[in-house]
């Protein structure tokens, strides 16, 4: 059963206007959705860059039951889309058939009030979810033990820490009984625990309820795992629809090697960041070559804008399909948290790399006891030269070890 229907959506905006300009504009696009009609506005380039499009005709369709992925660089239109789907905004043309209830969750503490209890601000979200009193009642205690906030029920939400309020929020959301859930990258504010907690519970509902899922991440793993189809958005438009390894895999080659190692966009809003890393290698340091079984560090550069107390930095290399091959964290081998000052601080992860002739993703993250302030999955890659590869011969397997064949 098909329960999302996207045909020929396009959305657009002036640029340094908050509407379209003339009210005979705002008509003509009005008329438009009504028809179901292109739009017959200029177009970018005929208006001499006035406009500007994030999304361009994207169409794709979501059956009953399935976990649908959406990835694409920052800028390729996946938040818009999302904003569309939840009715936050309107497109400019183009048409959208839901089959059910929708709930979503596009932004920590959306329809939260920070001056009233987490208790009063399930009852407030659930009910701007659509959801009764008495559903919300019925509840209550699953979405308690599920957000693991119960010490802090009567406490207002603005003395919750970031982590606390997301996992607030994904549980209103997840327990509300809806037909589709829409949830983009604000899982990653999470811990880890979490994370894999809200991976599982969406599952749950794709697999054993029949839900609908749309799930927007940067992080290829949780794809992987998660997702039964994906779709590539890139310049607002889709670039392919398939199956999550090969959606990925287009978009891991396309935006391989585009920023040798350093990070284009950053939030300023996140208190600390990884600004860019380099692989001290036998080849040398920056040259992201090594050879496999060779000793390895990856050095990277870590902006703190606040004091981080109980900090933990972790390091973590892929292969292509989001298989995790090695997981270097700062307290392993009985260290400590660290407490970082603000500055810039330079870190290094040290690890061997028994791994086949091929590419590999890095991922950077630094977290906290109760959150996840940053987590960087770069566009470079690290490459690793077998000694035994030939082109020609294709190996099997994920390792490269030394290996042995005799008669007994």
């Amino acid at each position: 059963m098909e329960m999302i229907r996207v045909d020929k959506i396009s959305k657009k905006y002036r640029l340094g206007e908050i509407h379209s300009g003339t009210l005979s504009e705002d008509l003509v696009q009005w008329f438009s959705r009504r028809k179901a009609r292109r739009d017959q506005l200029t177009s970018p380039d005929e208006s001499g860059g006035k406009w500007c499009w994030p999304l361009k005709e994207v169409s794709f369709s979501v059956n009953k039951g399935e976990v649908f992925g959406i990835v694409g660089k920052n800028g390729a239109g996946k938040s818009t889309l999302l904003k569309i789907l939840s009715k936050i905004t309107t497109p400019s043309s183009g048409n959208i058939y839901l089959n059910g209830k929708l709930a979503s969750l596009l932004e920590v503490g959306t329809g939260f009030h920070p001056d009233l209890s987490g208790r009063e601000n399930i009852f407030l979200n659930g009910a701007l979810l659509g959801m009764r009193k008495q559903e919300i009642k019925d509840r209550f205690d699953e979405i308690v033990d599920f957000s693991g906030v119960n010490g802090f029920l009567d406490t207002p939400v603005k003395r919750y820490s970031s982590g606390m309020f997301v996992r607030l929020a994904f549980a209103v959301a997840a327990h509300l009984e809806s037909d589709i859930l829409i949830v983009d990258e604000v899982l990653a504010v999470g811990d880890y625990e979490f994370q894999q907690k809200c991976m599982g519970k969406m599952q749950d509902v794709a697999n054993n309820k029949g839900r609908t899922v749309l799930f927007v991440s940067h992080n290829s793993a949780a794809v992987q795992r998660l997702c039964t189809r994906a779709m590539l958005l890139s310049n607002g438009s889709v670039k392919l629809t398939g199956s999550p390894a090969e959606v990925l895999e287009v978009y891991q080659v396309n935006h391989a090697d585009k920023t040798d190692g350093l990070r284009d966009i950053l939030d300023d809003d996140k208190s600390a960041y990884f600004l860019r890393w380099v692989l001290i290698s036998q080849a040398g340091a920056g040259a992201f070559t090594a050879r496999s079984g060779e000793r390895v560090a990856i050095r990277a550069s870590l902006n703190v804008r606040r004091r981080l107390s109980g900090a933990v930095l972790h390091c973590m290399v892929r292969d292509l399909n989001g298989n995790s091959l090695v997981y270097v964290r700062s307290n392993d081998d009985s260290q400590v948290p660290l407490t970082l000052e603000v500055g810039t601080h330079e870190v290094e992860f040290g690890f061997s790399l028994p791994v086949r002739h091929g590419e590999y993703g890095v991922e950077l993250a630094v977290s906290e006891p109760d959150s996840l302030i940053d987590h960087w999955e770069s566009s470079t890659r690290l490459k690793v030269v077998d000694k035994e590869f030939r082109d020609h011969h294709a190996l099997e397997g994920l390792l490269s070890v030394e290996t042995t064949f005799r008669i007994v």
